[in-house]
């Protein structure tokens, strides 16, 4: 393949009109496959289980993935040291590795490496503007030294953290891309979405979108809020979208956190292949040209993503060796009403069942509603106490009398 330096950069593909698919979520897959802790949800598995990363990074690739992100997602040093987290492993160790594995992988194909910070524990606890960007400064060093082909901001709930992170990382001179987990009711502070877009371009980012908390369609709604808010503003950014791979209909201002089900009872939520397809599909009609996933995504999705925009793109990815369209492969099943299936019709019109006649098909979000600033958000080095364990359920018990 071609070296990384000969490969067209993101802004040269975008501007060309061309699709990038981005990968998916690495902290719920490898917490899944028993690399990652739910709870910290930090990287450290790039130092610690290289080969378990390196082979996720394989699988996106072989489903279409053009863009391998760092797995530096929460990577930074207040994060890592986060109540109680002593990993003994340093911030720019787990970046460097980081930054290896998916140069690896991205030199296999025709892949660009993408350096990424998010949201900090010292933001939420009101340091100051220096202090939260030295932080991001410190990521940035190792990926301006790995040369990295593009920068992200990504996973940021107040827009003010997130254009601090674009002003930092515009000082590299490589692209910025900037993309909030936020949904159309704008950021935790009341800022709305086109707001939002607005003052990220404003800040540096060439590339502005949504990740995260919400799933597909109220990330287009979100996106398009962003779309308006430039349009109206006359300023001119790409557009990203990397959702959840969940179905949130019920969800609140925060997003996915606030749902009882959230980390570990999100299954019944997933989203399928097929819902994968109408996604691309209303994201590509809007003008979206960067489209990937987050939290949830598995390759499977990702390969849905690129066969339903083959058609733009001009080739199917090498997963779909192994993939019939639209379920054309079971015409190989020994079971004649399994090779019934075998057509979009069907697989199209399907309205899944979930198995679960006790359940309801959606939740109460907890829905706190405390952000930045308040006491239970400023974060600490030490473990959580009992003590603080005892008094957050009593909240918990409150909350719930109370919604």
């Amino acid at each position: 393949m071609a070296p990384a330096g000969s490969k067209k950069g993101i802004l040269e593909r975008l501007d060309a009109g061309e699709i990038v698919i981005g990968d998916g979520g690495f902290v719920f897959a490898l917490e899944k496959r028993g690399y990652v802790k739910a709870g910290p949800w930090t990287p450290e598995a790039a130092v610690e289980h290289p080969e378990a990363v390196r082979q996720l990074h394989r699988e996106f690739l072989r489903a279409g993935a053009n863009v391998m992100q760092t797995f530096t997602f929460y990577a930074s040093d207040d994060k890592l040291e986060n109540r109680g987290n002593d990993l003994r492993i340093s911030g720019e160790k787990i970046n460097e590795a980081a930054c290896d594995l998916a140069r690896e992988v991205a030199n296999e194909g025709d892949a660009l490496v993408a350096g990424g910070v998010s949201q900090t524990p010292s933001y939420l606890s009101c340091k100051s503007e220096n202090e939260v960007k030295a932080i991001f400064k410190k990521q940035l060093e190792v990926f301006i030294k790995k040369n990295v082909d593009f920068l992200i901001a990504e996973y940021f709930e107040h827009v003010e953290e997130a254009e601090w992170a674009v002003q930092v990382l515009n000082t590299s001179g490589k692209p910025v891309a900037a993309s909030l987990c936020i949904g159309p009711e704008g950021d935790l502070n009341g800022v709305s979405c086109g707001e939002c877009a607005v003052r990220l371009v404003k800040a540096g980012a060439k590339i502005v979108g949504v990740n995260c908390h919400f799933d597909p369609m109220t990330c287009l709604k979100t996106v398009k809020l962003m779309k308006e808010g430039l349009e109206a503003a006359k300023l001119k950014a790409h557009l990203m979208i990397q959702p959840l791979a969940y179905h949130t209909p019920d969800c609140n201002h925060q997003g996915f956190i606030d749902l009882p089900e959230f980390p570990f009872a999100l299954e019944p939520r997933i989203l399928t292949r097929w819902d994968m397809h109408k996604y691309a599909r209303e994201a590509y009609n809007m003008g979206i040209r960067y489209i990937g996933g987050c939290c949830g995504f598995e390759p499977y999705h990702t390969r849905a993503l690129a066969e339903e925009l083959a058609p733009e793109r001009g080739f199917l990815p090498a997963a779909s060796q192994k993939h019939g369209s639209w379920g054309n492969g079971l015409d190989m099943h020994t079971k004649p009403w399994v090779r019934a299936r075998a057509r979009r019709d069907y697989w199209e019109k399907l309205l899944p069942a979930s198995g679960r006649p006790l359940c309801p098909s959606m939740s109460t979000p907890d829905g706190w509603g405390v952000t930045k600033g308040h006491a239970d958000l400023m974060q600490q080095r030490e473990a959580t106490t009992e003590g603080q364990l005892k008094e957050l359920f009593e909240k918990q018990k409150k909350a719930k009398v109370t919604a």
